[in-house]
């Protein structure tokens, strides 16, 4: 009986052994069944969330698209007639002003034509930066297609704040711009309309300005016009509106387009045919005295930084010609020593000849000027300088404006000479100007004279300078070292031709590091 309980206690010990193994297997395998089920729902719910995250970027692409130019990521003509539509109901609302610009690029189809539509872009790509730059962040530019571009200015206290805003947009875009090998000088035409003054609705204003636009263009390239309803009515009518013109730009600034290698080339070119051309005028024109006599004031200005070496160097012929005297005395069988005597008396009888030139040139007598005579107009012969200059201005990529008078200006004058004094007033402001600085010229009439200006934010004049700065070879010590110093005649020769021409010129200079200014008064004509 014992063995028979024995046995029933290990076979049911078995059973319930394999009963928890059983209900182990089986709980191990929901479980296995449970994970793999919420492991699913994870990777669904994962793909589901990156499904959504795809298609909302997606959205929010062709959201981006839909409002937003691909190439210049300015806001597109949809963008900005929402905006307009805001700015023209926070405007009504509260009796606020805004105004509309129209801004076309001029020639820029030369650049599409002559370099591709690649450098095209990265063309327009850089004036829309600008643009963006010269705006507040309230603003809005858009692009409104191909080269043309629309601003809204919010909240204009006074019609002349747009003219102002204008004014600045067109200098920056005029910055020349290095795309590659190019150097690109742009100008713009920029039309202008106001509310509620030229309408109350966004198609009334753009059409304004669109009007207003083409008669800144017939002004000439890189002007601003405001909307002028009488001006619209006659398509013959060209208004001009002081507070808002641009400067006019000649014909040496129409192609928009430079190699900056050739300009390189044509600035070395250039400044050189210009320095000889300058030289030769001061040996035909000035006195060998007056020069000799420059010279020496140069000299004696320059004496401080030479006052060791001076002083090594004082009075070189006699101890010369007592050190040829002393070898010939000595009796020596030595042969080198006649040869130092004949070499140091040869030398001393050269420096003799040299002084002796020197001093017959020092008499020569002064020759006068032959001017050829006759009628001209100050403007083309701006322009010619201009076009001269430029090749150095695109090669620094130096800012340049210029503003000329819509009319002629007649004077008695030779030409050449007069493109001269313009071209090294250019020239003297490039030279002495860093890269990427600032240049302008204006020329205008007050009364009976013709006011020709050329400033500059280059290295300025001292107040020690100042005095002397037409005198020959006197450069200014900060201008020393900026860039290759030529003779320092090229100002000399400025003023003697202006007064050859019964003019006047004279500096300014705010001092050393603040630019300066040339300012050459000359008779007008009275053929006027």
């Amino acid at each position: 009986m014992q063995s028979k309980a024995a046995s029933a206690r290990v076979l049911l010990a078995r059973l319930l052994q394999e009963v928890v193994v059983a209900e182990s297997r089986l709980r191990n395998s929901q479980a296995a069944q449970i994970l793999a089920t919420n492991e699913q729902l994870v990777l669904t719910a994962i793909r589901h969330q990156t499904e959504a995250e795809v298609s909302a970027r997606m959205v929010a692409k062709l959201s981006h698209s839909a409002e937003f130019d691909a190439l210049t990521q300015l806001p597109n003509r949809v963008l900005m007639q929402d905006r307009c539509a805001q700015a023209l109901a926070l405007a009504k609302r509260h009796g606020r002003r805004l105004a509309l610009l129209f801004v076309d690029l001029n020639n820029f189809k030369q650049i599409n034509d002559s370099l591709g539509h690649a450098v095209g872009d990265e063309a327009l790509k850089t004036m829309a930066h600008r643009l963006v730059a010269g705006v507040r962040d309230t603003d809005t530019v858009s692009r409104h297609g191909g080269d043309e571009f629309v601003i809204l200015l919010t909240e204009v206290t006074q019609a002349h704040d747009a003219g102002r805003i204008a004014n600045a947009l067109i200098e920056s875009l005029a910055a020349p711009s290095r795309i590659g090998e190019q150097v690109m000088r742009l100008t713009a035409s920029i039309g202008i309309a106001i509310y509620p003054d030229d309408g109350a609705d966004l198609n009334t204003l753009l059409n304004c300005a669109d009007v207003a636009m083409y008669t800144a263009r017939r002004q000439g390239l890189g002007c601003v016009a405001f909307f002028d309803s009488q001006a619209a009515a006659s398509p013959f009518a060209q208004t001009t509106v002081p507070e808002a013109a641009g400067p006019t730009t000649v014909q040496a600034l129409q192609d928009p387009v430079s190699r900056h290698a050739d300009a390189v080339v044509d600035q070395q070119r250039h400044h050189a045919e210009l320095r000889e051309a300058n030289e030769k005028l001061v040996l035909a024109a000035l006195s060998a005295q007056e020069l000799q006599a420059a010279a020496e004031r140069a000299h004696r200005q320059q004496a401080e930084f030479l006052a060791l070496v001076t002083h090594e160097l004082a009075n070189p012929l006699a101890p010369i010609r007592l050190a040829a005297a002393m070898l010939g005395q000595i009796h020596s069988a030595e042969p080198l020593l006649p040869r130092a005597q004949s070499i140091i008396e040869d030398q001393v009888e050269n420096m003799a000849r040299l002084v002796s030139a020197m001093q017959e040139v020092s008499q020569a007598g002064k020759l006068a000027f032959n001017l050829k005579r006759q009628t001209v107009d100050l403007v083309p012969i701006v322009d010619a300088a201009v076009a001269a200059c430029r090749p150095a201005m695109d090669a620094r990529l130096q800012a340049f404006t210029i503003q000329l008078p819509d009319r002629p200006v007649l004077m008695k004058g030779e030409a050449a000479r007069l493109e001269q004094v313009v071209s090294n007033l250019l020239d003297n402001a490039s030279q002495y100007t860093p890269d990427q600085g600032q240049i302008g010229l204006a020329l205008r009439v007050e009364g009976e004279a013709a006011e020709l200006s050329v400033s500059d934010s280059g290295i300025g004049i001292s107040a020690l300078a100042l005095p002397t700065i037409f005198e020959p070879f006197a450069p200014d010590i900060p201008a020393i070292g900026l860039r290759a110093v030529g003779l320092g005649i090229g100002l000399t020769v400025v003023r003697a031709l202006v007064e050859a021409h019964g003019g006047t010129v004279f500096a300014r200079s705010a001092g050393t590091g603040r630019g300066s200014q040339f300012i050459v008064s000359l008779p007008l004509s009275t053929q006027q």
